[in-house]
């Protein structure tokens, strides 16, 4: 207990005094009815141990299951909404602030996960914001902190800090020197379908179907047009054709002859 109080001291500016601490900390309640409910769970204990979570829950807004395993020198800043699930396993010196989640995914199996690891492991020196949610039998490494409202899924390399939905690292820290190297983003491809596209694409297609319904159009209209101005015959209006020459000119030798006089 005196850890626990030591790290409220170490963590939070606003501690004033011991009384204050002991009255009006939830985050240091909580915990403390945690240890009593898990040494019950781990005793064999039945029911017992969820009705001091529940209670535990109901006087300080923090749900710890009783089979969570957790170290010293734990500390939770405000505290209300904190989430920790049943598998779920945290070191020593760990921060927790309001909202936090340490949770799994959601399944339709369900009953196949009963008895097996399913909530995050976080080692020691663990920093995890405000709204955070921690899912699925994931590791944060040593040292590691998330940001606010981040979602993780993936494990966490030692001395980094991971923030986004879904959670990406951003910083490395030199646990040695303290120095902070900013991690520049990885390009992410999505391959998620675009409605606005999709519509863009079908008028696209329409256009050129009645483009080529409108060229065949016109180019039968010109056909016509051309078979009109031809006539039956196949030559245009006034245009001269060679047989009606002929017998023109054969009509005009006639006429010639028939006005030569005869010669014995």
């Amino acid at each position: 207990m005196r850890e626990d109080i030591q790290a409220v001291y170490e963590r939070d500016p606003a501690a004033k005094n011991l009384l204050e601490l002991l009255l009006a900390y939830p985050g240091l309640h909580a915990i403390w009815l945690h240890r009593l409910a898990h040494r019950l769970h781990q005793a064999g204990v039945p029911v017992l141990p969820r009705l001091i979570s529940h209670f535990n829950r109901f006087i300080t807004g923090i749900e710890i299951h009783p089979g969570a395993k957790i170290g010293r020198r734990f500390f939770i800043d405000h505290g209300m909404g904190v989430v920790i699930g049943e598998t779920a396993e945290i070191g020593d010196d760990v921060t927790l602030y309001q909202g936090v989640t340490l949770g799994i995914y959601h399944t339709h199996a369900a009953h196949k996960l009963r008895g097996v690891k399913r909530h995050p492991t976080l080692r020691d020196r663990v920093t995890v914001g405000v709204g955070a949610k921690i899912l699925g039998a994931i590791t944060v490494g040593e040292g590691a902190t998330i940001g606010s409202g981040s979602v993780v899924t993936k494990d966490v390399p030692p001395y980094t800090t991971v923030m986004g939905v879904p959670g990406r690292v951003v910083w490395e820290t030199n646990p040695e020197t303290g120095e902070r190297r900013r991690v520049d983003p990885q390009p992410r491809l999505a391959n998620l379908p675009d409605p606005e596209l999709e519509v863009i694409r079908c008028l696209h297609n329409k256009v050129l179907e009645l483009e080529q319904r409108l060229e065949a159009l016109e180019q039968r209209g010109a056909g016509a047009r051309r078979e009109e101005q031809q006539g039956p015959n196949g030559r245009s209006p006034g245009e001269p054709d060679e047989h009606d020459a002929y017998e023109e000119e054969l009509r005009r030798g006639l006429r010639h002859m028939e006005g030569r006089p005869m010669r014995d």
